[in-house]
């Protein structure tokens, strides 16, 4: 028996570009008093990095596979294949990295081993929505002599920030060694740089304020004005609105207003809905705020966007965008006064009215989400860094 443990060393949140260190150690558990006829013994172990797509047969219509090259070989036990029995179709994937060859454990003895890897910057981001799902994960096949392969799977999130496919490492003197005598990591330099580039770009698009306003009316009037700061945000940020209702000339009974994401199957791709294929169109709330607002001149909201959703991206299949969606109970009554006269000769029992004429109406804001730093992604939203398997 042989217990292989593989540990991402920074967590499972990345970003599109960076380098993944993993670190597999090998163990042979039985106690050192064990004798040497106990020692254990793998024929290789390999690793790499794919993505998995699966979409939804009622709401995408994909061309039919090609059948000459089969995505899944659920047959095949001697020929690594990371995909081997997963959902859907692999469309990227890794040149697979050989851990080692030939090793052999005495009882207690084990070995470590690190796998490091770039990102492929051209994919999607890791995404499960309704229609289609992009999930990445890192795979380790072991083998022993004369047995079928023991595949060892670790979850990876993935996020991608547009822009920095065109981006070259530069080869100056400001990413050169301090000291010739010293030695430095290429692909660590790149990493370091790469993330601080990305972090300069998501702070220079989403620090930017500007109070932008928008009135808000129906056919009868003006219900009142709307106030945002920006509209470029970061996973994890707060998006706070303003709605000032004093200015309006139609009385506005009650507003909510909800953090969405649409996500959109590209035309193409569409299924028919006479072919009993669903909505190509998905709405997902992950924040609310509703306030009752009659006689209220004005007002705030704040809703928290998850670290843990995904910013908006586009590819060939689907798009997912953000918004924010209003909704809005207005009275058909002008001057509506449903409080009772502030002075009377007497004392009066007031009853406010058991039904009011009302209206309601949508408004829809498009807003951008961007993607923010893995390690806080990781440390506020923490997923498992460490698989085990025993073979």
């Amino acid at each position: 028996m042989i217990e292989v443990v593989a540990e991402l060393s920074r967590g499972p949140v990345f970003l599109a570009g960076e380098a993944l260190e993993c670190v597999v150690t090998v163990t042979n558990p039985l106690p050192p008093t064990a004798t040497s006829a106990s020692s254990e013994a793998l024929a290789w172990a390999s690793a790499q990095i794919h993505c998995q797509f699966h979409a939804s047969e009622s709401r995408v219509a994909l061309p039919p596979p090609d059948s000459s090259q089969p995505d899944v070989q659920p047959e095949s036990q001697t020929v690594f294949l990371p995909h081997r029995g997963e959902r859907g179709q692999c469309i990227l994937s890794t040149p697979p990295k050989i851990l080692f060859c030939d090793l052999r454990l005495d009882p207690g003895e084990s070995k470590s081993y690190s796998y490091n890897e770039v990102l492929p910057i051209e994919g999607p981001p890791s995404f499960r929505g309704q229609s289609v799902k992009y999930v990445y994960k890192l795979t380790i096949g072991c083998q022993r002599v004369n047995s079928p392969i023991t595949l060892l799977r670790v979850p990876l999130r993935v996020l991608v920030l547009t822009g920095l496919q065109d981006v070259r490492f530069p080869q100056d003197e400001a990413v050169a060694p301090s000291s010739p005598f010293l030695e430095e990591d290429e692909s660590g330099k790149k990493d370091s740089w790469l993330a601080e580039l990305a972090g300069e770009r998501l702070m220079a698009a989403t620090s930017c304020r500007s109070l932008h306003l928008y009135n808000i009316s129906d056919g009868r009037g003006k219900v009142g004005t709307f106030g945002i700061f920006k509209s470029v945000y970061r996973l994890g940020e707060d998006v706070v609105g303003t709605l000032n209702l004093g200015e309006g000339t139609v009385a506005c009974l009650q507003f909510s207003v909800s953090l969405q994401t649409e996500e959109r199957v590209q035309p193409e791709y569409q299924r028919r809905r006479g072919a009993g294929g669903a909505p190509s169109v998905s709405h997902v709330t992950h924040a609310r705020h509703q306030e009752s607002c009659l006689h209220t001149t004005r007002t705030s909201f704040s809703l928290p966007i998850p670290l843990s959703s995904t910013p908006g991206f586009c590819t060939a299949i689907v798009s997912l965008k953000w918004r924010l969606h209003f909704e809005f109970v207005t009275s058909r009554e002008p001057g509506l006064v449903l409080l009772p006269p502030m002075e009377q000769p007497e004392p009066v029992t007031w009853t406010g009215p058991e039904q009011v004429p009302v209206d309601t109406f949508s408004w829809d804001l498009p807003i951008k989400v961007l993607p923010t730093s893995p390690t806080l992604a990781s440390y506020a939203a923490p997923g498992p860094s460490t698989s085990t398997i025993t073979i």
